[in-house]
């Protein structure tokens, strides 16, 4: 991605280190900005502040550095690129978050997804953070191009209208009954396939920065199909690990231990394991264990699964081989049920 193409705050980021009177802070980027890093670090440093940046991978919000920046003891995080998902706690280091909006024009792509939607009348509005202030463009587009459009209301950790995230479908959710099919607007198929999966309805993507557009259905219906597959080998397994995500918002020890006892319950074994980043490489260690639940964020196992040489499961799917859950139920928005 170009300089330029995202609006990055810099006066703003200049700014907030001047007001708190930072002498430290840590910079966390996600994957796609952080050719933008010591730009940034110079802005905070002509500020008067230390500039760090987080070099490791960033997956979203969830993914807050929180014990990176107090482990290098610094006194405010920058965390570009997502929108606040969980209150701060009166002891964590200071976090501001700077959304990255695009610069990029949507009306192109937008009338290349016209065609892709002509069988539908009736259509949903779904964006990431960085195109929220461009959905009235593309509303009046469609409305232009004669279609019924429809956006969510802000909902679950949502802050704006039509706003998704990796695990977040909310605001899809919440119309999905009112449209027919569903508009993307954003880069990649990765948050089209969550709005498909967690509604049933058909999605197109609109990405501004290809200038293109697509139907995500082949893929999905490839996802639906490893899935089943993962699912049906890990029904034969005897012994489980059950994964507990240590980044700051996938951290959920009591529903790891609710899924292994209910694991044991049903005469399989289960072992809890603890990691930062869940690997191939990093479960290969385990080779006495035949699948895995994960309880941090559910994408790893619905993106990566070619990845892994053993099932991984969310615990939605857990809990279908255990017979908690429907495979029918699984595939109208079970992916994304719980509150994460």
């Amino acid at each position: 991605m170009n300089t330029g193409t995202f609006d990055l705050e810099e006066d703003r980021l200049r700014r907030k280190i001047l007001e708190r009177r930072a002498k430290r802070v840590l910079i966390q980027l996600p994957e796609g900005l952080k050719r933008e890093g010591p730009r940034l670090a110079a802005v905070a440093e002509e500020a008067g502040a230390v500039a760090i940046i987080s070099a490791d991978p960033c997956y979203g919000a969830c993914d807050l550095a929180l014990p990176d920046a107090e482990s290098l003891d610094a006194d405010l995080l920058v965390h570009y690129g997502h929108t606040e998902m969980f209150p701060p706690q009166p002891e964590q280091v200071p976090t501001i978050y700077l959304e990255a909006k695009a610069r990029v024009s949507v009306e192109e792509t937008v009338k290349k997804a016209v065609p892709l939607l002509r069988p539908w009348k009736t259509i949903g509005l779904v964006t990431t953070i960085q195109h929220v202030h461009q959905l009235e463009q593309a509303r009046n587009l469609l409305r232009g191009a004669g279609k019924k459009v429809v956006v969510g209301e802000a909902g679950g950790r949502m802050r704006y209208l039509g706003q998704v995230t990796g695990c977040d479908y909310t605001t899809a959710k919440t119309i999905s009954k009112d449209v027919e099919a569903f508009l993307f607007l954003g880069g990649g198929s990765f948050h089209a396939i969550g709005v498909m999966l967690s509604t049933g309805k058909p999605t197109v993507v609109a990405d501004p920065y290809e200038k293109r557009a697509y139907p995500v259905g082949d893929e999905v219906h490839r996802v639906l199909r490893q899935r089943w597959a993962s699912i049906s080998e890990a029904g034969r397994a005897e012994r489980f690990g059950v994964l507990i995500g240590l980044k700051s918002g996938q951290k959920r020890v009591m529903e790891a231990v609710e899924i292994k006892e209910k694991l044991e319950k049903s005469g399989r074994r289960a072992t809890l394991l603890a990691l930062r980043e869940i690997t191939p490489e990093s479960l290969m260690q385990f080779p006495d264990l035949d699948a895995f639940v994960n309880t941090a964020c559910p994408r790893i196992a619905l993106d990566d699964a070619s990845k892994f040489p053993k099932p991984v499961l969310t615990v939605e799917e857990a809990l279908v081989i255990l017979g908690e859950k429907s495979w029918e139920g699984l595939c109208i928005g079970g992916w994304f049920e719980r509150r994460l």
